[in-house]
Order: structure tokens, then sequence, then C-alpha cells
């Protein structure tokens, strides 16, 4: 029965480390099959105790923020360690009956470590410091990628890379939000 029903898509979150700065973007588009529903969702956040933390989150909006929270409650058990504070969610996310239902992926980067965070348990830190997901993620990550050794600084590729998205994925629009550490 619910195969039938239109699926939520949006969302590209793109994160550049470079430099020793990290930028994370996230675009606005929410589309309920072929409509689009809100074209300025907020789906980059500031988070911890100092706001030191970036998070960019894709999949369902409710479930994404279910475990914004989780992770903000992680952050205080665990002040300071972002990676600690990512695993033991990833942990909660794969056993827990009910938080392994939840469908969103989370980008999360501090000035340390850029990590994924996914609903298999997975905790991973790319090996480039580039990070994309959702529908656009690839289409966005490749543009990045492309970029990365050019003299440009991180927000810049950012920006181009999430306008190639924007450009490719239909489920992707320009409407960007940024925020850097």
């Amino acid at each position: 029965m619910s195969e039938n029903l239109p699926s939520w898509h949006g969302t590209t979150i793109l994160s550049v480390r470079k430099n020793g700065r990290v930028v994370i973007a996230g675009d606005g588009q929410v589309s309920l099959g072929q409509t689009v529903i809100k074209a300025n969702a907020r789906k980059v956040r500031r988070i911890g105790a100092n706001n030191d933390i970036l998070v960019g989150f894709a999949g369902a909006t409710a479930d994404a923020f279910t475990l914004l929270e989780r992770l903000e409650g992680k952050l205080e058990k665990h002040p300071g360690q972002l990676t600690r504070a990512c695993v033991e969610l990833a942990k909660d996310w794969r056993t827990d009956r009910y938080l392994r239902r939840l469908e969103a992926m989370m980008a999360v980067a501090d000035k340390e470590v850029s990590l994924v965070l996914t609903g298999q348990g997975d905790v991973l830190e790319p090996s480039d410091g580039i990070i994309g997901i959702g529908s656009g993620g690839n289409y966005a990550l490749a543009a990045a990628r492309a970029l990365i050794d050019m003299e440009v600084d991180a927000e810049q590729i950012v920006r181009k890379s999430m306008a190639v998205a924007a450009e490719i994925c239909v489920y992707t629009n320009s409407n960007v939000i940024i925020e850097s550490l």
C-alpha cells in the first residue's frame, strides 16, 4: 500500500575541508513526488556548546531532527569529542528498535574532523575531506573533487559545486545555506 505513495526527495549536502577551513552547504528544496513542497528548507545547522560543530542532514525531516537532538545529547556527554559522540549515536541508531527505522544521513564536522553518519551504523571519515550526501550529493561531490586542487578556497568550491548539482539534479535547487568554521 505505501509502495504507491510518492516518496519525499530532496537535499544536497556538501562539506569541503581545505586549508584549515571546513564549509558545509545544503540546498533548500524538499520534493514530494514530482512536486516541490518547499524551496527554502534549512538543512544545515550549528550545534555544540559553542556552536563549533556543523551538521548537514539528508532524508526524512523528522528523522533527521530526531538524530540531530540525539547527537546533541551525545555531545553533552562527551564534550569536545565529536568522533566519540558520533560513534555512540551510530551504535544507538543501529541497535535501537525505534532509531533503526529512521531514514536519514548526516554530515558532521568540527575544526578537526569531517564525518558521515548512516543508519547502518557507519561513521566514515573521507580521506579527502569532502562529503556529499542526499539526492544531489554525488553530483556536488564530483564537482568538489574536480575543484579541490584549484586556487580557490573551500567556500568557493562549495558554492560552485552546489550550483553544478542544482543544474543536474531535479531534487536540488540553488537556494543554498552555507556554514563554515
